[in-house]
């Protein structure tokens, strides 16, 4: 095992016994297709129990902690926690991607790719640090790296989906439902900005940008409820 996996897993306070299962942890399916020799594994059937690990630690969490909370609020939380952003901040933050065995190709690609992949090495971690060392084991590493942003999650009110929230403001205040019209789509195919405008009846309220119409109606709704005022 080379030394940074060693300093990694020292930095968490970890000791793996199966050193090669830490590494596989961190080994992309493109780095076995370019290197056909290599002797590990690629890192998504770890992926997939970690997933699994994942969501019990944080679900235990979540009910532990807000225990006046209805389920429905729980399970956003939930998802804002697992989604790829959070994720793959965490474990940008733990120093996963200099670790991480890509192909060449895939290596040189630090957008939102890296982040997809990023997220997926940490559940593949998790899944790892269960196999090795326990279920208390993988609970530390997931309190400690990410259920512990949930606090400013929900301070900011971003656990919220923007567009389920304004429409339901919107039908309560002004009995209307948002509607969302494409404004312009720039750029190449690979690498379209999309902007959408959000409308209350024939009023336009907000735009919003992005890579997908999705994210930019997300966007707009979320510019929405910031002029509405609907944030507190």
């Amino acid at each position: 095992m080379s030394d940074k996996y060693q300093q990694f897993q020292e930095a968490l306070g970890l000791s793996f016994n199966d050193h090669e299962l830490l590494e596989q942890a961190f080994t992309h399916r493109s780095y076995i297709n370019e290197n056909k020799g290599a002797e590990l594994a690629h890192n998504e059937r770890l992926e997939f129990l970690g997933d699994a690990v994942l969501e019990l630690v944080v679900t235990d969490f979540l009910f532990k902690k807000y225990n006046t909370v209805p389920e429905g609020t729980l399970t956003a939380y939930r998802s804002a926690l697992v989604r790829t952003e959070s994720i793959s901040a965490a474990a940008r933050k733990m120093g996963m991607n200099d670790l991480l065995k890509l192909s060449k190709g895939e290596a040189q690609d630090e957008g939102k790719a890296r982040d997809y992949i990023l997220a997926n090495t940490f559940e593949a971690f998790i899944g790892a640090v269960y196999l090795d060392l326990g279920y208390d084991a993988a609970n530390d590493v997931i309190t400690h790296n990410l259920t512990e942003t949930i606090e400013t999650i929900v301070k900011e009110g971003t656990w919220r989906d923007a567009k389920s929230y304004v429409q339901e403001k919107a039908q309560e205040v002004y009995s209307e439902t948002p509607r969302y019209e494409l404004v312009s789509a720039e750029g190449p195919d690979h690498d379209k900005n999309f902007v959408m405008a959000i409308y209350f009846g024939d009023k336009k309220i907000a735009e919003g940008s992005g890579n997908s119409k999705q994210k930019a109606q997300q966007m707009a709704a979320d510019t929405a409820i910031q002029k509405e005022g609907w944030d507190d």
